[in-house]
């Protein structure tokens, strides 16, 4: 995952990694709306969640990464859409500010900013999770491919215990034999998409 050199800025003051942030959210704000108003109680590949409990999840997540800054979001709607629209807006407005963007915490790898965080957590539980909510509402959902090889490559590297949690990565499934790389990955980070 490349970032961009400090102080190189993209059109209308956009980062690469608030583009990518962006991308991937307006994805998720997509599949929120498409969900069927009968498919919110539905289970979802993660264990014990509903189509309703992915989303609440994206959405503390936000607040979480948004309070290691010491920057708390007031609460927001209650409804799936506007709960993930309220703490999206409030991220993606943090990303185009250099300030914020840069703002620095001591995080479990060392020193680190926002934006990194964001990118490197935030934006892949918005890929991840948005195949587990498409999955409980019954919705086709397709991982750009030119993020499968970057999920692969950060499960290799990734510590035990955050695999552990089994929030984002469970244990690794076999699986089937000729698999798409899109199966092949899901597999990797514990979820079976055959």
């Amino acid at each position: 995952m490349q970032c961009d050199p400090p102080g190189l800025r993209h059109p209308e003051g956009m980062t690469e990694i608030s583009e990518r942030y962006a991308r991937h959210a307006d994805a998720v704000a997509a599949t929120i709306a498409a969900v069927p108003e009968d498919r919110w109680g539905a289970p979802s590949p993660c264990e014990g969640w509903t189509a309703r409990g992915v989303v609440d999840h994206l959405v503390e997540v936000h607040g979480m990464f948004l309070g290691l800054v010491g920057r708390k979001p007031d609460p927001g709607p209650t409804d799936p859409a506007g709960a993930f629209a309220h703490v999206r807006d409030i991220v993606q407005a943090d990303l185009e500010d250099p300030e914020r963007a840069d703002a620095t915490y001591e995080g479990m790898f060392g020193t680190t900013t926002f934006a990194k965080s964001v990118d490197g957590f935030v934006t892949l539980d918005l890929i991840v999770h948005r195949w587990d909510l498409g999955t409980a509402a019954g919705l086709d959902i397709v991982i750009p491919a030119d993020e499968i090889g970057g999920i692969l490559a950060l499960v290799e590297h990734m510590p035990p215990e955050v695999r552990e949690a089994g929030t984002v990565f469970g244990p690794a499934l076999t699986p089937p034999e000729g698999a798409d790389e899109q199966t092949r990955m899901l597999a990797a980070i514990g979820r079976k998409g055959w």
